[in-house]
C-alpha cells in the first residue's frame, strides 16, 4: 500500500540528516574510547546492590581510529511511551549505522512499545520500510505503548523471544521511566550471560531526561517550538483584541522546561514555573494573589488582558498540594479503595485518611478537582495530572479573588478567562531540522554502541549548540542516572528526573525579564518550524540549550 504524503512529507523525504563528523566519515567502524568508573548520581550504595553487573561502568565517546571489521548484528527496537518528534528518525539512523556495520546486518521493530518484545509482535525492516518514514514525525512506524518491563518473567521471555529470531541487541527508545526498565533488562542480560546487548536512547518532550552528557531529550526542540508557535498566535490575538486572559496549560508533568523554554520563545505576561513554586513554598492562594495583582496592575493601564503559562505539573509543587497528593497516591494503591464504586464513598474514605492538613487542602478544592484528583492512577501509580484542569482552577480563583477585590473597591477592570491545553498539538510534529539530525545521530551512535559490544548505556550525542559535523558520539551507563524514589509506595531504583535548576541560565534570564513582560507588550511570534532556509533560522536549537551551554 502507498503512504499517501502532502508536499511538504515529499520534501522532508529527501531531506539527509547531518551525523558528527566521526560517524559521518567512518560510520559505527570507530573507537570507543572509554573514560573511568562512575557513579550514580544518588544512593550509590543501593543503586550498585541493585545493578550489580551493569554498576560503574565507563563513559564511552566515539573518536577516530582504526576499526575492525564487523560481523552482521541482528537488532530488535522498540518505541515505548509518549509520542516525540524524531522517533522515525532515530530508528532510520539505528538502520542506516547498523548497514553501515555490515551490509548483512537486520533491523526488527517490535509492535506496540514494550508488550510487542514479550508477545513476539514483530516486522523485520527494509530499505523501502525505512524511507517511508525519514524525517517524519509520530511514532507510527511501529506503535508505542506503556507495558513496563520490570518483572523477571518479563526479561526471560523477552531473552526467548529474541533467541528465536538470532536477536543479540535491543534498543530501547523512551523516557526516563523507558530506560529505568532498560537498565533493569541489561542487568538481567548481564546476569545471566544470554548475549543480548541492551542500549537507550534519551526521547521525552518534557525535556526532564538530561544531564552534563545528556544535553537534551529528542523531541523537545520541536515541541516546544509547535507550542511556542501556537502562544504567539494567541499573544497577537490577546493584543488584538483586548479582552481575554488565556491561560495555557503547556506539557511537562514532572519538570516545567517546556513552559519555560515557551516563555523565553514568547515573552508572555505571566509564566509560572513550578520548581519556583516549590523552593519558595508558595500557597495557591499565594500564587493566586500575584496572578491576580498582574491582572490588576495591566488593568490600571486599561490593558484587560494577557498571557499566562501554566506547566501542567502545577499542581503537584505547590507544597500542600504535594503532600496531599503523595498521600492520596499511597492510599489509592490500599485494595479497599480500588474496590469502592461510589465517589462518595471514596471521598469520605480518603478524607478520613488523610492528615488534617492535607484533608483540609483537599477539602477546599472544587468538586471537579477533587474527582479528577480521585481518577485512576497511570503505570507509575502517580496521579494523571494531565487531567487535572490546572488553568481552569486558576482562572476561577483568580476571577474569584478579583470578584472581592472590586467588592471592596481594590478593582475596577474586567477579566475574562479562556483556558487551553497543548499537548497532543506537539507530540507528533514533522520534526525540526534539529530533532532530525540529533535524532538520526543517536541511533546511528546506538548502533556504533552495539557494534563496541556495550550494554546498559543511553546514547549520547553532545556539542548542541555547535553545527552537527561538531557533534560528540558516544554513551553514559544508565546506571548513572539512577537514584532511589518511592513508586506505589515502596523504594525503587529509578532514573532521576532534571528538573529546572533555578540558578540556571535559563530560569535566570527569564527572571531577569519577567516584570518587564507582566506589565508591558513584549510578546515575541516565533511562528511555525522552518525547514528550508539559512542555518540561523532551520538549524537553531533552543532557547534554553543556548543559554545553558553558552
Amino acid at each position: 500500500m502507498t503512504i499517501p504524503a502532502s508536499p511538504l512529507q515529499t520534501a522532508r523525504a529527501a531531506y539527509q540528516p547531518k551525523l558528527p563528523k566521526v560517524l559521518a566519515e567512518q560510520g559505527t567502524n570507530v573507537r570507543a574510547s572509554l573514560g573511568g568508573p562512575t557513579t550514580s548520581v544518588a544512593d550509590s550504595e543501593a543503586i550498585q546492590r541493585h545493578f550489580p553487573n551493569s554498576y560503574g561502568l565507563p563513559i564511552v565517546t566515539f573518536e577516530s581510529g582504526a576499526g575492525q571489521a564487523q560481523a552482521a548484528l541482528s537488532v530488535g527496537v522498540i518505541l515505548s511511551g509518549g509520542q516525540a518528534p524524531g522517533g522515525h528518525n532515530v530508528i532510520a539512523g539505528l538502520y542506516d549505522g547498523l548497514k553501515k556495520l555490515n551490509s548483512a546486518s537486520a533491523l526488527y521493530g517490535f509492535l506496540g512499545g514494550p508488550s510487542g518484545l514479550t508477545d513476539n509482535k514483530y516486522v523485520k525492516f527494509d530499505d523501502a520500510f525505512i524511507d517511508a518514514y525519514r524525517n517524519t514525525g509520530g511514532f507510527d512506524i511501529i506503535g508505542s505503548g506503556r507495558t513496563k518491563l520490570e518483572k523477571e518473567e518479563q526479561f526471560a521471555t523477552v531473552v526467548e523471544n529474541c533467541r528465536t529470531l538470532g536477536i543479540t541487541g535491543l534498543v530501547v527508545i523512551g523516557g526516563d521511566d523507558s530506560n529505568t526498565n532498560a537498565c533493569m533488562l541489561a542487568e538481567y542480560c548481564a546476569k545471566n550471560q544470554t548475549g543480548i546487548k541492551v542500549i537507550g536512547c534519551p526521547k521525552t518532550i518534557d525535556g526532564d531526561l538530561k544531564n552534563e552528557w545528556i544535553e537534551a531529550s529528542f523531541g523537545f526542540d520541536t515541541a516546544s517550538k509547535v507550542y511556542s508557535e501556537l502562544i504567539g498566535n494567541i499573544e497577537r490575538d490577546a493584543n488584538s483584541a483586548k479582552k481575554y486572559w488565556h491561560f495555557i496549560k503547556l506539557m511537562g508533568r514532572s519538570a516545567s522546561h517546556i513552559a519555560l523554554e515557551c516563555a523565553l520563545q514568547t515573552h508572555p505576561n505571566i509564566a509560572l514555573i513550578s520548581e519556583e513554586v516549590e523552593a519558595k513554598k508558595k500557597t495557591l492562594r499565594e500564587i493566586v494573589e500575584e496572578i491576580a495583582i498582574v491582572v490588576k496592575k495591566r488593568s490600571e493601564v486599561k490593558k484587560d488582558f494577557g498571557i499566562a503559562l501554566v506547566p501542567e505539573g502545577l499542581i503537584e509543587f505547590i507544597p500542600e498540594m504535594k503532600t496531599m497528593i503523595a498521600e492520596l497516591n499511597d492510599l489509592m494503591a490500599d485494595p479497599y479503595f480500588n474496590g469502592l464504586k461510589d465517589d462518595d464513598d471514596k471521598h469520605q474514605f480518603l478524607t478520613k485518611k488523610l492528615c488534617a492538613a492535607s484533608a483540609q487542602a483537599f477539602n477546599t478544592l472544587p468538586a471537579g478537582i477533587q474527582r479528577q484528583l480521585m481518577m485512576d492512577r497511570d503505570p507509575h501509580g502517580n496521579v494523571q495530572v494531565s487531567r487535572i484542569e490546572t488553568e481552569k482552577l486558576l482562572i476561577d480563583l483568580v476571577g474569584d479573588l478579583l470578584s472581592e477585590w472590586k467588592a471592596k473597591g481594590q478593582y475596577a477592570g474586567k477579566f475574562s478567562g479562556q483556558n487551553h491545553f497543548f499537548g497532543y498539538e506537539g507530540r507528533c510534529a514533522a520534526p525540526s531540522n534539529f530533532d532530525a539530525d540529533y535524532c538520526y545521530s543517536l541511533g546511528f551512535t546506538a548502533a556504533a554502541l552495539l557494534g563496541a559490544g556495550k550494554s546498559g548505556y543511553l546514547s549520547s550525542v553532545r556539542n548542541l549548540t555547535k553545527p552537527a559535523d561538531q557533534w560528540v558520539a558516544g554513551g553514559i551507563p544508565l546506571t548513572m542516572m539512577m537514584n532511589i524514589e518511592r513508586r506505589h509506595g515502596q523504594e525503587k531504583a529509578v532514573i532521576k528526573k532534571a528538573l529546572v535548576e533555578l540558578d540556571g541560565k535559563p530560569f535566570q534570564a527569564f527572571a531577569q525579564k519577567r516584570a518587564s513582560w507582566a506589565t508591558e507588550d513584549e510578546f515575541l511570534y516565533p511562528g511555525p518550524i522552518q525547514y528550508f532556509g539559512p542555518a540561523s533560522v532551520c538549524d537553531r536549537p533552543t532557547e534554553s540549550i543556548l543559554l545553558e551551554r553558552s
